[in-house]
């Protein structure tokens, strides 16, 4: 309770609250920009919150995280062009609504609803992430190697065309962990006699790259369409009408989003567009879906809202990402000194609650600001491309030199947004990367521990239960659809048989 308390302190920090107001204006600002997501932003401004304390930093990303999934849903009603991938749902109600003049009603239902979803997220966080890391205390080096295999297996699940492919990803980024000089034995490995590279590979310049430039490149080779916005005149506070037509739909997103949200990999995306096909389910105006449906903007949009918190609750708990975006915020994290886990919960309780509180702020600040300027939020997404991109890609350049003052990361960074745009190309997602490179060092380090305590004898995961269990579950979710295609396969001839 006194951590509880210290954190809520926090929100009487002039500093505090200046971060998350940016975080929450930024957010929705980059939301509504179509093509710059919450976690390409974050990525891009990483370098700028390694001089402010932890918690400050911590405040920033995560109002940034929270306020850039509602701003996507701006220029998904207005201009049926979602700002952020998680919106996406949201535009195919919402839209709709705008186009028979009730652009507002659905705006404010889009303000209301994510904010229910991710208080809701949030309290869950509060609640499960320490029961979770209670449970994952007595956790040692052959539980950690296991659960990092478990969260590189759950790649698999994130964008991309295929699971192979996201697997394929996903080496690569551990592959990328290891260069650098082995502390356990003091080989230098996969340096190529490059100093910059003795040290490792930094996480931001690669983060920069693999989702700043590579965006920018991608864009680039597109035509600058002009986007016409609708007609308004401001969002609307929904009536208590519209609340017990959509109450239901936020109940569900809201369930649907936090529990997705807390399984590693999946995010906000994949929240949304299930929350919007539940909440057309259970709907009883099944009629209205596809012509406008209110309840059609409210489920998705508490779903990809609550999935926020959701996602925090492994990121925090067990130093596994629930999402692309709570991968940098992890890598933030380990810029910043600090090592998400169990033990975080004891060795720096306040920086934690500090979190949550700023997360509850930055969902109350942004329907405060989402009712009263969302048309003003909305133009901003008919800057012309001309003008965006280059401005990002100096504060690119600026934010992978900044860290270190190395020429070498600007390098990485740009070799990174080749790697990312060639990617984009192909099918092949950059997060998984992502959460490989992270994941990398943690997965190394535990199996060289565990190895040391097994005398060198890998049979002795099958003296740890959890660790075998976790095992056990990853090899599972690997080769079960190959086992259900095999049976599909093998059926249809026993029966012609």
């Amino acid at each position: 309770m006194d951590a509880f308390l210290a954190g809520m302190a926090t929100l009487t920090d002039p500093l505090i609250l200046g971060m998350i107001l940016a975080g929450t204006v930024l957010g929705i600002v980059v939301g509504a920009l179509p093509g710059i997501s919450g976690s390409t932003t974050i990525a891009l401004l990483l370098p700028l919150t390694i001089g402010v304390s932890p918690i400050a930093a911590l405040a920033f990303m995560g109002s940034v995280y929270c306020a850039a999934n509602f701003g996507g849903s701006i220029t998904a009603i207005l201009v049926n062009a979602p700002g952020d991938p998680s919106s996406s749902a949201t535009a195919i109600e919402g839209y709709r609504l705008a186009e028979r003049g009730q652009a507002g009603l659905a705006l404010g239902m889009s303000a209301v609803a994510s904010a229910i979803g991710g208080i809701f997220s949030v309290v869950m966080l509060i609640f499960a992430a320490p029961l979770l890391a209670r449970a994952a205390y007595s956790f040692g080096p052959p539980e950690y190697f296991a659960l990092a295999v478990f969260g590189l297996s759950m790649c698999a699940a994130i964008g991309g065309d295929g699971r192979v492919k996201n697997l394929i990803t996903a080496a690569l980024g551990v592959l990328l962990a290891t260069v650098g000089i082995d502390l356990t034995s003091g080989v230098e490995r996969y340096s190529f006699g490059i100093m910059e590279l003795s040290d490792g590979i930094n996480f931001v310049p690669v983060l920069i790259g693999l989702f700043a430039v590579s965006e920018m490149l991608d864009q680039s080779t597109r035509r600058a369409e002009e986007p016409k916005l609708i007609s308004m005149d401001a969002a609307k506070l929904p009536t208590g009408a519209d609340f017990r037509k959509c109450g239901r739909a936020i109940g569900i997103g809201s369930v649907i989003g936090a529990f997705i949200g807390a399984l590693p990999a999946l995010g906000a995306t994949t929240a949304a567009l299930v929350g919007y096909n539940e909440t057309q389910r259970w709907s009883k105006h099944k009629h209205e879906f596809g012509h406008g449906a209110l309840e059609g903007v409210a489920g998705p949009e508490a779903a990809n809202n609550a999935a926020v918190g959701g996602s925090m609750v492994p990121t925090l708990a067990l130093g596994i990402p629930g999402s692309a975006t709570t991968a940098i915020i992890l890598a933030g994290l380990i810029v910043q000194g600090v090592r998400p886990g169990p033990h975080l919960f004891n060795e720096q309780p306040v920086l934690l609650y500090a979190v949550f509180a700023s997360m509850l702020a930055a969902n109350l600040l942004y329907l405060v600001l989402g009712l009263g300027m969302a048309k003003l939020f909305a133009r901003i997404s008919l800057i012309p491309p001309t003008l965006l991109w280059p401005a990002v890609f100096v504060l690119s350049v600026i934010g992978a030199y900044g860290p270190n003052q190395s020429m070498g990361d600007v390098v990485i960074m740009l070799v990174a947004g080749g790697v990312g745009f060639l990617f984009r190309r192909h099918g092949f997602s950059p997060a998984p990367l992502i959460m490989g490179l992270v994941l990398g060092g943690m997965l190394e380090e535990a199996l060289k521990q565990s190895m040391i305590i097994f005398d060198q004898n890998p049979l002795g995961f099958a003296h740890r239960p959890i660790a075998l269990l976790l095992l056990a579950v990853t090899l599972s979710g690997l080769l079960g659809p190959l086992l259900l295609r095999m049976l599909r396969v093998v059926r249809p001839q026993k029966e012609a048989v």
